[in-house]
């Protein structure tokens, strides 16, 4: 049973650079994915609200960091989606800096929530953002989303692909099946991210 009501949560703000984000208290958890990964579908399912989050008309070319306010001292933050092949170099660019500087410099972010498609994870982006994550210390939990989309013995195939790539890193790396269509793992999910909260408040 959740020990927080996600269906209170609501937006906060939006930033496109780190210097003003002007928030030190409380902890952060961070959601990070391919433009097409079901970023903002994940957040919706796990507030249970369909708007909470939108999806951009640009997909993968958001340059904003977005900050949802679970309760006083919890935020979920939305990353901008990545890998979009359409962006210009210079988006590229921009976002790399972005995401690097808010994964290196922000104390208050305790969890890292990556989702990837499960037809087609640990893509070229996804590896060098855990790479990153881990160089920080900075705990995963994976969402292999659009789990529906495969038969259960597909779904297994792929969870196993991805478990032994990951396994090295399995004290610092959890991955679960996730489907917000379906509303598979959201359970899980809410439960991670309270986890998270009671270790660090």
């Amino acid at each position: 049973m959740s020990i927080i009501n996600y269906n209170k949560t609501f937006f906060l703000k939006s930033i496109s650079k780190i210097s003003d984000i002007n928030i030190e208290y409380g902890i952060e958890i961070a959601f990070i994915g391919y433009s097409n990964s079901g970023k903002s579908s994940a957040i919706n399912s796990l507030a249970n609200q369909k708007k909470l989050a939108r999806c951009s008309k640009t997909p993968g070319c958001t340059q904003l960091i977005n900050f949802f306010q679970v309760i006083s001292n919890f935020r979920i933050v939305d990353l901008p989606g990545y890998g979009y092949a359409k962006c210009p170099i210079s988006i590229k660019l921009k976002w790399e800096k972005l995401i690097y500087s808010y994964l290196k410099e922000r104390k208050p972010l305790k969890g890292l929530v990556f989702l990837m498609d499960i037809r087609n994870p640990l893509k070229v982006y996804d590896q060098y953002i855990i790479n990153i994550a881990l160089d920080q210390n900075i705990p995963i939990f994976i969402l292999l989303t659009k789990c529906d989309k495969l038969t259960l013995s597909q779904q297994k195939i792929q969870f196993q692909n991805v478990y032994k790539k990951l396994k090295i890193f399995l004290n610092e790396v959890h991955i679960e099946l996730f489907s917000s269509f379906k509303k598979i793992g959201v359970k899980k999910l809410q439960s991670q991210l309270n986890i998270w909260y009671k270790k660090y408040q």
